[in-house]
Order: C-alpha cells, then structure tokens, then sequence
C-alpha cells in the first residue's frame, strides 16, 4: 500500500482534526511540570499542545513531514521538534519519562526498531503508550465504517493487531503491558472532515465508494447531526 501523502494534508488536519478527551486524559494522568515527553508522529501537535498547556511539562514532537511540523510551529508553544521517523530515537538516552503515540503505529515500517528505541529513550521506570484502533474498534467506527464500510478491510490491512504490538513491546523489554480502552461519543453537524478525506484510510477507496458513502452521510446530516463514537485502545507499558 502507497505511503500516505501528508504534505497535501496538513492543512485540513489542522482544521479538522481534535484530541480524543479520553486519551489526552490517560496520557496527561501521571505527567508534572517536571517530566519530559516525547510525541512520536506529532502532526501538527494536537495532544502535544493540549499536555503542554495543561501539565507544563517539557515536551518534544517528532514527526517526518515538514509541513505537519510547520504547522505545529505555528501554534507558538515552546516545544521542541524534531523531524524523523519513529525507528530513530537514538538522539535520547535513558532520560525520558513518557513516549507516546496516537493513531500512528499503522505507518511504522520497523516497529520492532521503534520500539526498541523507544526503551532505550525512556528512564527506567518510564512509560510508553501506543494509542491504536482493535480489528473491533475498526469494525464498529461510526460513523466511518456505516458510511464507508469499504475502509474497514482496508484498515485491517494497515492495522497491526494488538497481540503483535504486545510481543513487540514485550520483546523490546518493557513489561507491567496492559490495555485501557477509552470512548468518546459526540454529534457530528457538517461532513467538511470526510470530504477533505482527513481520515487517510478514504484515500485508500475507490471514488466511487467515497462519492456514494459522502452522499449518505451529507443526506442524513440534512436532517440533523449524526451520532458518532470514537474508541481507542491504549496499550501501556513500562521500562522496568
């Protein structure tokens, strides 16, 4: 599967794209001014900017996309940025409290060499949290998988399962693994964000199956908001 083009989507993740109230919630839990994080596959620093605000902590974004980055840069927060990709962490050394990343473990090519990295990275004692979608959260997406129920084979293709990412963490040497599945259900008003395509996996569709699963969508939301529920599962993990 081609590599998605973010260069074409800063913009409209900019625009469209919020934290989940859950996740930024279990992230931020155990964070102080003090700790140093790190947000692997930053973006344009939707959750680094919303833990930096609301813990004061010194944090890090690390994104390849020079435009994600810009974008971030223009938010004006005192972060630091770095542009790579999650497989070179090897700039920290045992002096980072908590790594994470959210809805990005899909576009790692050597998650094992991330992972690894990433254990190198933390303190002892530190954390690491992979925020990603279960082969049920994909299936139960709404309102993505109702309206474009073609994405769902998609995602299962792209999506590690979380078994893999258990044993790759596990063989990376952090333990103490564990779940926690959070859930956030809200309206949805406008179709803007599915028809700018900010959810990559309707890049991955053929025209005419977004073309017809837009069109549900906007006639349902011309008789009132869409239901809508966004679930991720956080896998945690500890450097002993």
């Amino acid at each position: 599967m081609t590599p998605t083009d973010y260069r074409s989507l800063a913009e409209p993740y900019s625009i469209h794209r919020r934290t989940h109230p859950g996740v930024l919630a279990h992230l931020s839990a155990q964070l102080s001014a003090l700790s140093r994080v790190l947000e692997v596959g930053c973006g344009t620093g939707n959750y680094l900017t919303a833990i930096f605000e609301s813990v004061g902590c010194r944090a890090v974004g690390l994104d390849p996309s020079p435009d994600m980055l810009a974008k971030l840069h223009e938010r004006r927060i005192p972060v630091e940025t770095i542009q790579a990709s999650a497989e070179h962490l090897n700039m920290f050394h045992d002096e980072l409290d908590l790594i994470y990343s959210v809805d990005v473990i899909h576009h790692v090519r050597d998650r094992p060499a991330a992972f690894h990295g990433a254990f190198q990275a933390l303190k002892s004692g530190g954390r690491i949290c992979t925020v990603t979608d279960s082969e049920w959260i994909i299936r139960s997406r709404q309102p993505q998988s109702v309206y474009f129920p073609e994405t769902i084979e998609v995602e299962l293709k792209r999506y590690p399962p979380i078994a893999a990412l258990r044993s790759e963490m596990t063989r990376a040497g952090f333990s103490a693994l564990h779940e926690v599945l959070t859930e956030h259900r809200y309206e949805i008003t406008d179709a803007a964000a599915y028809r700018a395509k900010v959810f990559s996996s309707l890049l991955y569709i053929d025209d005419d199956a977004f073309e017809r699963g837009l069109a549900r969508l906007e006639a349902d939301l011309r008789r009132g908001p869409v239901q809508a529920v966004s679930r991720y599962v956080l896998v945690w993990g500890t450097k002993p």
